[in-house]
C-alpha cells in the first residue's frame, strides 16, 4: 500500500468512527450494545461460579447447555416481534427483563437462596437476550443513510463486542477479588438497565413496513424469515460460511482446554490464556477493520475472516508450542472481527428490511446450533484420532470453504458496488435524500433503465403519468405550452407531480442530448416516499415549489423541473 493509499485508509477509518459519534441515535444504540454485552459477559462469569460451587464442572456444562438450547429454538420464533414495530422498544424491553432477572439472581445469591432459582433466572435472561442482537442488527440500517455508514456501524459494534468480551470478565474478576458473586450480578443488572435507558432518547423515523397482521402468528412469521434466506443464493452462501465458522467456534471451546492441558502442558490457566489471545486479537482486528470500511470488498474480507477462523487452529497442530499458539489464536480473533464487519453488513444489505430482524434471528439460531455441534464433533475427533489430527481436520474446514466461495463473494462485492452507485444517484434528489438506507435501497433495487435519444420525448404534456425518472447521463428541457421552462441535467429527478397529485403531466420533457434514465413505477415510488414522513414532506414542498412556478400570474418563474 502506497503512502497515498495509507492516508486515504486512515481518513476512512477516522470517518468511520466519526460517523458513529456524530449521529446521536447511532451513538446511543452502540453504547447500549456495549452495556448489554458487558453485562452478558459479567453475568456469564458469575453464573459459572455459582454452578461450579454447587455442582462442579458438570454443572457448569449443564447450565451452559440450558442457556444455549432456548437461544437455538426461540431466536427464529421471537425475532418477528422486532419486525412489527419500532425495534428500539424491543431492545428496551429485552434489557429491562435481563436487568430484572440478573437483579433477582443477585438477591438469591446474597440471601443464600436455592441455586436452581438462579439457573431459572439465567434461562429467562437468555431467552430475552435471544432478541437483542437480531433487533439491534435490524435497527442499525434505519439509523444510517449510506452503505458506508452501515459498514462503519457494524465495524464499531464489532469493536465494542470485542471490548465487552474483555471488559465484562475483567470487571467480574475485579469485583470477585474484593466483593462477591452477588455484587457481580448487581453490577451486571445495572449495566442492563443502563443499556435500556440509553435507547429511551432515540429519535428517528422508522422506514415504512407492511401493516402487521391483526392476528399475528409467530410461527408463520418466523417461516417468512427462513424463506427470505432460502430465496437468496447470496444469503444462503453467507449463512453456510457462518455455520462453518460457528462449528469451528464450538470446537475451539473444547480445543482450548485440551490443547492447553494435554498438548502444550500449560495447565488450566493456559486454557484461559488461549481464549484471552482470541479476545485480544478480536480487539486489534476490530481496530484494523476500520481501515476496510470504504474498500467495497466486504465479500472478500468476509472470506478472509472465515479462513482465519480455521487455518490458525490447524497450524497449532503443526507448531505445538505456547508462544506460537497464542499468536495463532490471536489471528482467530482478527478473523472474528472481519466477520463482524463484513458478514453483518452484507446480510443487512441483502435481506428485505421488513423481515430483517427475523433473518438475524435465523443467524442466531444457526450459530447456537452449530456451536453445540462443533463442541461434540471436536470431542469425538479427539477421542478417535488424537488432538493434532482433530485440530487439522476441523481447522481446515473454514479455509477450504472460503476458497470455494471466493468467486461468488467477489461477484457479490460487484453487485453491492453497483447498488451503491444507484443509491448515490437517488441521494442526489432532494426529496429522496431524507430516506433511511433500507428505504433508498428498496428504491434502488426497483430502478429500471430507460434510454431516450436526443430530440426524443420522455413524456408529453397532459398525458397520464405512471413513472418517476432520474437522469443518469444526458440533458433535457422541460417544455410547457411550447416554452422551455427548465433544463434538466444528470442527477435531476422529474415526473413526481403526476404521481403525487394524480393529474396528467404538467409539461413535456424532451431530450437535448442522449438520455440514460433510471425509472420507478408509480407504486414503488409512492409506497416509499409517502410512507416516510420526512421524504413525504420534502416531496410536498418540491411539488408546491414547481406548481407555484406554473401559476399564470408568475410568467417569469423558472421551475427546476417537470
Amino acid at each position: 500500500m502506497g503512502e497515498r493509499e495509507r492516508r486515504t485508509a486512515w481518513r476512512g477509518a477516522r470517518a468511520a468512527f466519526a460517523s458513529n459519534w456524530r449521529n446521536p441515535d447511532l451513538r446511543r444504540a452502540q453504547l447500549s450494545f456495549l452495556g448489554a454485552w458487558t453485562a452478558e459477559w459479567a453475568f456469564t462469569v458469575a453464573l459459572g461460579i455459582v454452578a461450579y460451587r454447587y455442582g462442579g464442572a458438570a454443572a457448569v456444562g449443564l447450565v451452559g447447555l440450558l442457556r444455549m438450547v432456548p437461544s437455538a429454538l426461540l431466536a427464529p420464533l421471537l425475532s418477528p416481534i422486532a419486525d412489527r414495530g419500532r425495534r428500539e422498544r424491543v431492545l428496551i424491553l429485552v434489557s429491562v427483563v435481563r436487568g430484572l432477572a440478573t437483579a433477582g439472581a443477585a438477591v438469591i445469591v446474597a440471601t443464600a437462596g436455592p441455586p436452581v432459582v438462579v439457573y431459572a433466572l439465567a434461562v429467562l435472561s437468555t431467552i430475552a437476550a435471544t432478541l437483542y442482537r437480531p433487533a439491534h442488527s435490524a435497527l442499525l440500517p434505519s439509523l444510517c443513510s449510506t452503505g458506508h455508514e452501515l459498514a462503519s456501524a457494524n465495524m464499531v459494534r464489532g469493536l465494542l463486542d470485542s471490548a465487552a468480551t474483555l471488559v465484562g470478565p475483567l470487571l467480574a474478576a475485579v469485583l470477585l477479588q474484593f466483593t462477591g458473586v452477588d455484587v457481580v450480578f448487581a453490577v451486571a443488572a445495572a449495566a442492563s438497565f443502563g443499556a435500556a435507558a440509553l435507547l429511551l432518547r432515540l429519535r428517528y423515523d422508522a422506514p415504512p413496513r407492511p401493516p402487521a397482521r391483526r392476528r399475528p402468528n409467530l410461527v408463520r412469521e418466523a417461516v417468512e424469515g427462513l424463506r427470505a434466506v432460502a430465496r437468496d443464493r447470496d444469503l444462503l452462501l453467507i449463512f453456510g460460511l457462518a455455520a462453518a465458522q460457528a462449528l469451528t467456534r464450538g470446537a475451539l471451546t473444547v480445543f482450548s482446554v485440551v490443547v492447553a492441558i494435554e498438548l502444550l502442558g500449560t495447565g488450566e490457566p493456559g486454557a484461559g490464556a488461549l481464549m484471552a489471545a482470541v479476545g485480544a486479537g478480536a480487539v486489534l482486528g476490530s481496530l484494523g477493520s476500520s481501515l476496510l470500511v470504504g474498500t467495497g470488498r466486504l465479500g472478500a474480507w468476509f472470506a478472509v475472516g472465515v479462513a482465519l477462523w480455521g487455518l490458525p487452529i490447524a497450524l497449532v497442530a503443526v507448531v505445538p508450542a505456547e508462544a506460537p499458539a497464542l499468536v495463532l489464536l490471536s489471528l482467530v480473533g482478527v478473523g472474528n472481527a472481519l466477520i463482524d464487519l463484513a458478514g453483518f453488513t452484507l446480510i443487512a444489505r441483502l435481506a428485505p428490511d421488513e423481515v430483517l430482524a427475523r433473518v438475524f434471528g435465523v443467524v442466531e439460531s444457526v450459530v447456537a446450533v452449530f456451536v453445540g455441534i462443533g463442541a461434540v464433533v471436536a470431542s469425538s475427533f479427539v477421542g478417535w484420532w488424537g488432538i493434532q489430527p482433530a485440530l487439522v481436520a476441523i481447522g481446515m474446514l473454514c479455509p477450504v470453504l472460503a476458497v470455494v466461495a471466493w468467486r461468488r463473494l467477489r461477484r457479490l462485492d460487484r453487485s453491492v458496488a453497483a447498488l451503491d452507485r444507484e443509491i448515490a444517484l437517488l441521494r442526489g434528489v432532494p426529496m429522496l435524500r431524507p430516506l433511511p438506507l433500507p428505504s433508498v435501497e428498496q428504491l434502488a433495487r426497483a430502478l429500471e433503465p430507460v434510454t431516450v435519444p436526443a430530440g426524443g420525448t420522455v413524456f408529453a404534456q397532459d398525458e397520464s403519468g405512471d413513472r418517476y425518472y432520474v437522469i443518469e447521463s444526458g440533458a433535457a428541457d422541460v417544455v410547457r405550452d411550447g416554452h422551455v421552462v427548465a433544463n434538466l441535467a444528470p442527477g435531476d429527478g422529474f415526473g413526481e407531480i403526476a404521481l403525487l397529485r394524480m393529474t396528467g403531466r404538467m409539461a413535456s420533457v424532451v431530450a437535448t442530448r442522449d438520455l440514460a434514465l433510471r425509472s420507478l413505477t408509480s407504486d414503488r415510488f409512492l409506497c416509499v416516499v409517502l410512507g416516510y414522513t420526512p421524504s413525504a414532506q420534502q416531496a410536498e414542498a418540491t411539488v408546491d415549489g414547481i406548481m407555484s412556478g406554473y401559476e399564470p400570474d408568475d410568467p417569469a418563474a423558472d421551475p427546476p423541473a417537470r
